[in-house]
């Protein structure tokens, strides 16, 4: 796996877009890490520092996340190195997509991604460049669909992101109109381990659980955990965490989950992050789901969490531990090989599944079908590493395999 790995990061992007703002000091990449089946695809991000190496890291990553989710493109990322607080950052956006609206009309497609949203940002801006859809250059560079047909899945493709969860067991208030994308990335985190335990043995009820991170996507997997009867007993989050060792009851998540603000916990009762930081990494837990920011989770962190009996661990954020390698580093590795390390994308591909679904050429738009349908390819990619190995251990490494033998 290892030199499959090297001989896959090694390999130079096959194309590299470059940009530099002509009225601010923004400057952007579109990096495309290959033109597998006619196209490639992946999100728009800016941050205040981001560089191009970041960029191609992330291209990188897609393309293996496509392997579990679908479509069988390469993997691309765009990223704009700006302060996303600038008041200047609407029009940086704007001349951005009309530097790169050429990749998005032919074989790029892209979305949201960090401080750039989908819906408010992306669509909308794409489509004043002339883009029908962020991901029209899928749609004609890999589907090759007609014209009359593309109109149609594009039609389904939108409506479908967007659509408004109304099934109680996918929602945790159907009234405050929670969508498939708020949802679709924590289910498959908190999917994941429900399936990790059928295939490998065991039930997800009653095992207690750490959250790391209470935005979209760690708030999510709480509520589907603890919906699944696992016992939430620690959140923590950049601006503090709660602790509950006997685990919080579902209703209780329930209403954090409702009472959040914006991607932030918020109760009364928060511990101050410094003192939940030091205390968070012993207690009694099965289940770790880190769902913050890339590269936070430190070697003796993990270790930590080992000796208080960590089982399994569902990756919400993309490389969550503190390495330097884009994918596999030391501590990802020492981990790997002493817990079940379910690799980020398998358990975070919710989202990439979603755009595949709909992007086919008729589904259905309820509920279950599109949240069963993220489940079962993740279902399928732990299947498929259970046969490879039926060890418990090295989860990632073999899942890597997989996916990087369809890549070289």
């Amino acid at each position: 796996m290892k030199d499959l790995l090297k001989k896959y990061e090694d390999k130079s992007p096959e194309i590299v877009f470059n940009w530099k703002d002509p009225e601010t000091e923004a400057e952007g990449w579109t990096v495309i890490n290959s033109l597998r089946g006619g196209a490639a695809g992946g999100g728009t991000r800016m941050r205040e520092g981001l560089d191009m190496n970041e960029v191609v890291s992330l291209a990188k990553t897609m393309e293996v996340k496509f392997t579990v989710s679908g479509p069988t493109i390469g993997g691309a990322k765009s990223g704009i190195n700006f302060n996303p607080r600038d008041p200047r950052k609407k029009g940086v956006l704007e001349r951005w997509y009309k530097a790169v609206s050429p990749l998005l009309k032919n074989y790029y497609g892209t979305g949201g991604d960090l401080n750039v949203d989908e819906i408010h940002e992306v669509i909308p801006i794409t489509e004043d460049c002339g883009v029908w859809h962020p991901q029209e250059g899928v749609f004609n560079g890999h589907f090759k669909p007609t014209e009359a047909d593309k109109i149609n899945r594009i039609g389904q493709l939108r409506q479908g992101v967007i659509k408004v969860i109304e099934s109680d067991e996918y929602s945790p208030d159907v009234q405050r109109k929670y969508t498939v994308a708020d949802m679709i990335t924590g289910f498959g985190v908190a999917e994941s381990v429900k399936h990790y335990y059928d295939i490998y043995g065991g039930n997800v009820k009653g095992k207690r659980a750490v959250i790391q991170g209470f935005g979209n996507v760690g708030s999510a997997a709480a509520f589907y955990l603890s919906q699944m009867g696992a016992k939430i007993v620690a959140i923590i989050d950049i601006g503090g965490g709660l602790i509950k060792e006997e685990g919080f009851s579902f209703e209780e998540i329930r209403t954090l989950f409702l009472n959040k603000n914006g991607n932030a916990l918020k109760a009364d009762n928060l511990i101050p992050f410094e003192e939940i930081n030091k205390r968070v990494w012993t207690l009694p837990t099965e289940i770790f789901a880190p769902c913050a920011a890339s590269r936070l989770i430190t070697k003796e962190q993990i270790s930590q969490m080992i000796d208080a009996g960590l089982e399994v661990i569902s990756c919400g954020a993309n490389v969550p531990f503190a390495d330097k390698e884009i994918f596999f580093g030391p501590i990802m590795e020492y981990t790997d090989e002493r817990v079940s390390l379910i690799p980020d994308f398998i358990s975070n591909c919710g989202m990439a599944r979603v755009f595949a679904y709909f992007m086919e050429r008729r589904v259905s738009m309820e509920d279950e079908t599109i949240f069963e349908d993220t489940s079962d390819i993740i279902k399928k990619a732990l299947t498929n590493s259970f046969r490879r190995s039926a060890s418990k251990t090295r989860i990632s490494s073999t899942a890597f395999e997989i996916a990087l033998k369809q890549l070289i």
